[in-house]
C-alpha cells in the first residue's frame, strides 16, 4: 500500500511539472510577439485573409484577454462573465464577414494563442543524443547513411543532398544551446524563431521546390 501511494505521488508530481511546462504564462508583450510568430501566419493561411485583417483580429485577442483580466480582478464594468466576453468577441469578428468555417478555424487558433506547441516557427527540434558528436563528424555520418536515399526520394543531385544534410545537421547543433534555456524564458522562443529563419535562408540556396523542401524537412524530422 505504501508503495502504491508513493508511486501515485510521484506520478502526480511528474504530471504537475509537465503541466507547468505546457502552461507557461507569458506577459502581454510576449503574447503579442508570439502572435506575430504564430497566430498571425496561422490566421492568414487558415482563414485566407489579409495580413491587415489578421492584425485586427490579433488586437481583438488582446482586447478579450484584457476584459477577462478585469473580470478576474472584479474591475470590469462592462462584462460580468467570460461567456459575455466571448459573445462580444465573436460579434466583433463577424464584422470581418467571416464564414462559419472561418470562425471555427479562428477559435482553434485562438485556443493555442499562448502555446508554442502548435507553432512550427517556435518549435525546437533538439535531439540530445547528438550533442557530443562534433558537427563535421555528424555531417559525414548522416551523408553516409542518408545521402543516396535523399537523392532517390527527393530527386535531387548529390550537391543538393549534401546541402540539405548540412542544413539539417547545422540546425541540430545550433538547437543545443537554445535547449539549455528554460521553457518559460521567452528568449528560447525568439532564438528558435531566428533558427528557423536562418535555416530557411540556407534552404533557399539549394534550389528545391516547395514540395521537395517540405519532404526533406519531414524526412529528417523522422530519421534524424
Amino acid at each position: 500500500m505504501r508503495c502504491i501511494i508513493l508511486c501515485l505521488g510521484i506520478m502526480v508530481q511528474a504530471l504537475s511539472v509537465q503541466a507547468q511546462e505546457k502552461n507557461t504564462t507569458w506577459s502581454e508583450e510576449e503574447l503579442q510577439e508570439l502572435f506575430g510568430y504564430c497566430g498571425k501566419p496561422a490566421l492568414i493561411q487558415e482563414l485566407k485573409i489579409s495580413a491587415e485583417t489578421a492584425d485586427k483580429i490579433g488586437q481583438l485577442f488582446q482586447w478579450s484577454r484584457y476584459q477577462l483580466q478585469k473580470i478576474a480582478a472584479n474591475t470590469n464594468d462592462t462584462f460580468a462573465t467570460a461567456g459575455e466576453v466571448e459573445e462580444a468577441f465573436l460579434k466583433k469578428c463577424k464584422a470581418f464577414s467571416l464564414s462559419g468555417d472561418q470562425l471555427k478555424a479562428l477559435s482553434a487558433i485562438r485556443a493555442q494563442a499562448g502555446s508554442v506547441d502548435a507553432c512550427p516557427l517556435a518549435a525546437l527540434y533538439h535531439k540530445p543524443a547528438y550533442d557530443t558528436i562534433p558537427q563535421p563528424r555528424m555531417i559525414q555520418l548522416v551523408k553516409t547513411k542518408f545521402r543516396k536515399t535523399l537523392m532517390d526520394q527527393l530527386e535531387v543531385n548529390g550537391k543538393q543532398a549534401d546541402m540539405i544534410i548540412e542544413a539539417e545537421v547545422w540546425e541540430q547543433k545550433e538547437s543545443q544551446s537554445i535547449a539549455q534555456l528554460a521553457a518559460n524564458d521567452f528568449n528560447r522562443v525568439r532564438k528558435t524563431v531566428q533558427l528557423h529563419r536562418d535555416k530557411d535562408r540556407k534552404y533557399a540556396f539549394i534550389g528545391l521546390t516547395d514540395v521537395q523542401k517540405q519532404r526533406a524537412i519531414a524526412f529528417f524530422r523522422e530519421k534524424l
